[in-house]
Formats: C-alpha cells, sequence, structure tokens
C-alpha cells in the first residue's frame, strides 16, 4: 500500500513542501554551525574571555543578521523534524499535529530573538 493511500493532491503537496523546507533549513543550518563553531575556536584560542568576545558582537549588525538567519533555520527545521517523529512514531496526524509544530515554531523563534536581541544591544 502506498504511503500517500487516502491522501488529497494538497495534503501531499504539503508534504512535499514541508520536506523541501526542512531540506533547504538543513542546508542552512550546516553552515550556521560551521561559522559558529569557526567563531568559537577561534575565539577561544585567541585567548579572548566571553566579556571579550560580548564586547565585539555587541552593536555588530552583522552578527544580529547571521544569528537571526540561524535561529530562523532552527525555527523551520526542528518543528518538522519532530512533526515527522509524532506521526511516525506516536500516529498522531492531522490538524492538531501541524498546529502544535507551529506553536514549536513560534516558542523556538520567539526565544531565540529574545536571547540575540538581549545580546545585541
Amino acid at each position: 500500500m502506498s504511503a500517500y493511500a487516502g491522501r488529497t493532491r494538497s495534503q501531499i503537496r504539503w508534504e512535499a513542501r514541508l520536506w523541501v523546507a526542512q531540506r533547504a533549513s538543513a542546508m542552512v543550518l550546516a553552515l550556521c554551525v560551521l561559522v559558529h563553531l569557526a567563531t568559537i575556536v577561534f575565539a577561544v584560542r585567541g585567548g579572548l574571555s566571553a566579556g571579550e568576545i560580548l564586547s565585539r558582537t555587541r552593536g555588530n549588525g552583522a552578527w544580529l543578521a547571521f544569528y537571526v538567519l540561524f535561529i530562523a533555520a532552527v525555527a523551520i527545521h526542528a518543528p518538522i523534524g519532530l512533526r515527522t517523529i509524532f506521526a511516525e512514531w506516536l500516529g498522531w496526524r492531522g490538524r492538531s499535529l501541524d498546529i502544535a509544530a507551529a506553536l514549536f515554531a513560534v516558542l523556538i523563534a520567539a526565544a531565540g530573538l529574545r536571547t540575540v536581541l538581549g545580546l545585541y544591544a
């Protein structure tokens, strides 16, 4: 039996869009994680303290943009992955699952933006 049995065309298109969004956000995340870790290694090897790092990044628009992009990628990627896990392992499907995933995305985005804006200011 097909994995798409009993699903409408719009449901199949929605699943395909989520698949593309998760793969695209994974590519952004891979780049962001590499830049983030390389920056940490560079700063630590340079002997910078946390306070010195914050003083250099605070007010820097480029770092703000980078971390906002990082947060956006996480807020897209993680809820889609959890939605898939809940559907496969728990059999949770339908509108309530989509709403829960969307709420989780909003929570991640809000917490991440609050942190980044607090560090930027």
